[in-house]
């Protein structure tokens, strides 16, 4: 008898699960709460390890199509300007790692999951669909929708994010810890920039309580930018993701390097012309688990941001949830 798995979350997570179990022979019913299947408008960053699993799903096509692929990560000190390290990727990456180092746009990883999981013919996708309980008896776990809909599997996992419902039933451990650490991105074609500041490389700008980072995604097409600096966020941090100007962020820049504070600045003007404004991101993570028997117990596991939600400074977390 084929056994079958409960997906909770169609984010990167959930996808990526529901597409190993399928291939694995599970039968996979995910569960989505939102309406429509989306991601936001920001880049990521995937490593090899990350990108050999993707690679071995089949997808290697399909992301060289959307991703974008950086010879180099440069390191600089957001002050002076002057280069702190060099890291070559490109072929160097792919012959000591066995793949690429990936940027990429959360929105086309998504969909290049998604429509790699609705060509699987033993995935049932759910949408309008939020987990309200579970009950795990032994033999079966048994999920429960808002909408009263009770179904049984042999596993579920929980990839809802990081205010998992799964996790909060499974561990009862509270709410998220809210870092004082705000992330404000923005993303925008890289025609509408100054020649002198589009770039196919990953830059990361390093100075106390100030991380700054810069990459191409979209085939290069689009350059991703990511700001990150201390402050508090006094809006829902449930609703993460928030329109905001670069007031602040400009005036935390003052005495950063000029070609910095150029960058930013034509980010802010361009931006606002083709529609790129500025988001602001308040982070939050969780202390680390004392063992795999907090994210695994009987028939239920949690996954990605709802086991191990983590700041972006490693450009691990999609990775992570992937593997």
């Amino acid at each position: 008898m084929t056994r079958q798995a409960l997906i909770a979350g169609g984010g990167l997570g959930g996808l990526a699960a529901a597409l190993a179990t399928s291939r694995a022979g599970w039968d996979v019913r995910l569960f989505e709460r939102a309406p429509a299947f989306s991601e936001v408008g920001a880049g990521i960053q995937l490593g090899p390890n990350a990108v050999r699993v993707l690679h071995g799903w089949g997808l290697e096509a399909e992301l060289a199509r959307v991703a974008a692929f950086p010879h180099r990560l440069q390191v600089r000190d957001a002050v002076s300007g002057r280069e702190l390290g060099v890291l070559p990727l490109g072929p160097r990456a792919v012959q000591k790692y066995g793949a690429p180092y990936v940027t990429i746009h959360r929105a086309d990883l998504h969909g290049l999951l998604l429509e790699a999981v609705q060509d699987r013919g033993n995935v049932w996708l759910n949408l309008n669909s939020a987990l309200a309980s579970y009950a795990d008896s032994g033999p079966v776990v048994t999920l429960k929708t808002t909408e009263g809909l009770e179904i049984e599997g042999d596993a579920l996992v929980g990839a809802d994010g990081l205010w998992s419902r799964v996790r909060e039933l499974l561990l009862n451990d509270g709410p998220p810890r809210v870092t004082g650490h705000l992330a404000y991105r923005a993303m925008l074609p890289q025609a509408s920039l100054p020649e002198r500041l589009r770039s196919q490389q990953v830059t990361v700008w390093l100075a106390p309580k100030l991380h700054v980072v810069e990459y191409p995604v979209r085939g290069g097409e689009w350059l991703n930018v990511v700001a990150i600096m201390h402050g508090q966020v006094t809006r829902d941090l449930e609703s993460w993701d928030h329109a905001t100007h670069a007031a602040d962020l400009q005036a935390a820049l003052t005495l950063t390097s000029v070609p910095l504070r150029d960058l930013i600045h034509s980010v802010t003007e361009c931006g606002a012309e083709s529609g790129g404004a500025w988001r602001l991101w308040g982070l939050c993570d969780r202390p680390p688990m004392s063992g795999a028997h907090q994210q695994a117990q009987g028939r239920v596991a949690l996954l990605g941001d709802a086991a191990h939600p983590m700041r972006p400074y490693l450009a691990q977390g999609a990775g992570m949830a992937i593997e």
